[in-house]
Order: structure tokens, then sequence, then C-alpha cells
């Protein structure tokens, strides 16, 4: 089960042109939106990865500026290759990831498999992951479903971690996720 107190999320490589043509891009991004908005509200610590940026371009302005402050930048596929994530993860203490991001079966697939080797505990947002293609997409999941990753959906993760149906917090992440 997630819990607030012990899940970070992490959000990758959502930028550029390329977040624009993935499957069912629109529908992702919203979802991001609502994953930080409800993480915010849960004040769960949010890491996101940028993947090389003069290249690629930032990430999508609507998650970036709901996400605020800066991304880490990267080259690797893997977040986990990238020292200064895994600094930032470590330091929140949590051993539970909320996955987010594109592509599910380069950097999200890569990322995960790294988390897992390294003792964490993965949950992929599936509605807000996705491919150019929804066949690697497809691949992609089922391959972290195979190294011991759990698929959930923002609605659920959200309602997970708020545990009861009262107070000011499930009223905030009801309005986000309707």
């Amino acid at each position: 089960m997630l819990t607030k107190d012990d899940t970070v999320l992490v959000l990758i490589d959502i930028q550029g042109k390329l977040a624009q043509i993935v499957d069912k891009s629109e529908s992702v991004i919203n979802n991001i939106v609502r994953a930080v908005k409800g993480a915010k509200v849960l004040e769960l610590p949010i890491l996101w990865m940028e993947q090389y940026p003069k290249g690629l371009g930032p990430t999508v302005q609507e998650i970036a500026d709901e996400v605020g402050g800066e991304p880490i930048e990267k080259i690797t596929f893997s977040a986990y290759d990238t020292e200064a994530f895994v600094r930032k993860l470590e330091a929140t203490g949590r051993k539970k990831v909320l996955l987010a991001g594109i592509e599910t079966h380069i950097c999200v697939y890569q990322t995960a498999a790294h988390l897992l080797a390294n003792g964490y505990e993965v949950e992929v947002l599936a509605d807000c992951v996705s491919s150019r293609t929804n066949a690697n997409h497809e691949v992609g999941m089922k391959k972290m479903m195979q190294l011991g990753a759990h698929i959930t959906s923002v609605e659920m993760a959200l309602f997970e971690m708020q545990v009861v149906a009262k107070g000011d917090a499930f009223k905030e992440i009801s309005k986000i996720v309707k």
C-alpha cells in the first residue's frame, strides 16, 4: 500500500515536441498535472527529470508551472544513473516511488528497473506514462511488471494515500480527480 509518508513522485522527461507526439499525449499530460496537484495536497516530495533539455526542450509548461522549482538534468536513460537524482531521492528518506513520464519503454522502464534493483518499491501511474507507439508502451509496461513494479492510476494512488473520505485534503483530491 502507498502511504503519503513513504512515497515520492518522480516525473521522467515530459519535454518538448516528444511530449506532444507520444500516444495519448493530451490525456497523459493532463493526468500528470493531476498527479502533481494531488502530490502537493498530500505533501509528497516531487522529483522531476529532464533528458538533455538543450536538445529535447524544456518540460511541458503546464507541468513545470505546477511542479515549480528546478528539474534535475540528465543524459542517462535511467534517472538512477544520474548522481544528482540519487542524492535527492535518498534525501527524501522514502522507499516507494510513484513513476510518471515518457517514454514508457525507455527512460521510464530503465528508471523503474534500477529503482527496483536498488531496494525501492515502484508503482507506475499507468495513465501518466506513454511512448510514441502504443506497442512500445505495452512492452515497457509488461517488462516493468515482470521486474516487480506495480501498476496504479492517478485517482487510485491519491485516494489510497488519502485513506479517509473526509477533511480538506480529501475535498481537494476529489476536485482534482473529477
